[in-house]
């Protein structure tokens, strides 16, 4: 038997995530490197450990091993306490037959169970493919004190771009009065961060509902908040002001890259009040040879630099030979970059043999696409990836490469996929 809970936190993170592309083909969206030693998901959690909420239910699903493996026990950001935990929770399976989560409300519903076992006053629902850092006990204070059912977080956007977003439309004391899922016209721009405080007693009720209905899409945004609003229940918005980055494509993958390595970053990954824990493996002081040029970079551990960094990111391990030049770029790790090898704006996923005298992209003035080299792919000696080409997992590039081709890009699919 567990002991009650004030708050227990649920954190989506079995989201495909196919806008990145060859980034996400082996992996969960949530499990994608940022930063040079984070992963997406460390940033709700660290959000959890930071804010005292230690029990936390770990939603997974889609390729799910390198986030389980990661995740672990949860000891990295002190999840593996005998009062609380981080909790692995794949799709629920029943005697013969499981059923995989049909939508973000589903996933919570398959494991009312687990939640049940420690009876919450409050619910966090959270989604793991955000880069941000917020207290929630400020969150969870403010929805109390409003005696709502559902508290959600917001965050101001351009008008301009509020489109893009489901959008919240509010009185003046916040009470949300409407939402709009990516509005031709909006009517504001307080645009919803996928955080969630829910009083558990009342969405337990709506989700029991959503299961029975067979047409509902099973998902918060399309249908329990509109099914709440419709019933006249308390939800309130929640006003974020700090730093929040969706970092579901590679263009805002890359550019919440690079503002890291701006000359006053708009998120500190290193103040102790609120540092981003993370599972980094174990590896000795990165080694810069006599030759190399370094320039407004981030070098993780275990690194051996050879050749000419700018403006650039790498992961643990990271190998770069004499002659080697790579700017705008984000290695991951256990990369190797040939001698007299150039890599130009460029996200090189893990495991990657670049060759020599090999050519990657081009300089972001020339083109402005990024190139996207996928986890253990190879790319031989004097071969060329063009500007914009996605290279797939463990494929092999010789010679040149095919003229890029630039793909639209693809939506989502949320129903079948928690995101």
């Amino acid at each position: 038997m567990h002991r009650k809970k004030q708050t227990v936190a649920m954190l989506l993170a079995g989201g495909q995530g196919s806008r990145l592309g060859a980034l996400t083909s082996q992996r969960a969206k949530p499990a994608v490197t940022y930063g040079g030693k984070y992963r997406i998901i460390d940033f709700p959690l660290s959000n959890c450990s930071h804010s005292g909420i230690d029990t936390v239910g770990v939603l997974t699903q889609y390729q799910p091993l390198e986030l389980n493996t990661y995740i672990g026990t949860g000891a990295p950001w002190d999840l593996d306490t005998i009062s609380g935990g981080a909790y692995i929770l794949p799709p629920y399976v029943k005697g013969k037959a499981g059923k995989w989560y049909s939508g973000t409300a589903n996933a919570i519903y398959q494991n009312r169970f687990f939640i049940e076992q420690f009876d919450p006053e409050v619910l966090i629902v959270l989604s793991g493919d955000h880069i941000y850092k917020m207290n929630y006990n400020w969150l969870i204070q403010y929805h109390l004190d409003k005696g709502a059912d559902a508290t959600i977080a917001v965050i101001p956007v351009p008008i301009e771009e509020a489109s893009r977003f489901g959008i919240m439309n509010t009185n003046k004391d916040r009470r949300i009065t409407e939402f709009e899922e990516k509005p031709k016209n909006p009517k504001s721009n307080l645009a919803s961060m996928g955080v969630y405080a829910f009083k558990w007693a009342a969405l337990r009720e709506y989700l029991e509902a959503d299961a029975k209905d067979e047409k509902s899409a099973n998902d918060f945004g399309q249908n329990i908040i509109p099914a709440m609003l419709r019933d006249k229940q308390k939800l309130y918005a929640y006003e974020f002001t700090g730093y929040w980055r969706d970092v579901g494509t590679v263009q805002s993958l890359w550019e919440a890259n690079m503002e890291l390595l701006q000359d006053f970053p708009p998120l500190n990954l290193y103040d102790d009040p609120w540092r981003i824990l993370s599972r980094n493996p174990n590896e000795p002081p990165h080694y810069i040879g006599s030759g190399a040029v370094l320039k407004n970079c981030i070098v993780s551990e275990g690194c051996y630099i050879y050749g000419t960094l700018e403006n650039s990111i790498l992961s643990s391990g990271v190998t770069v030979e004499a002659g080697a030049v790579i700017r705008d770029s984000i290695i991951m790790s256990e990369t190797t970059i040939g001698a007299g090898a150039h890599i130009e704006m460029s996200i090189i996923d893990e495991e990657v043999f670049v060759g020599k005298k090999s050519r990657v992209g081009a300089p972001k003035e020339e083109s402005g696409k990024i190139t996207v080299i996928g986890k253990r792919a190879v790319i031989r000696s004097g071969a060329i990836v063009d500007p914009g080409q996605e290279v797939s997992y463990m494929e092999v590039i010789s010679k040149s490469a095919k003229p890029a081709v630039i793909k639209p890009a693809k939506t989502e699919n949320r129903k079948g996929a928690v995101s």
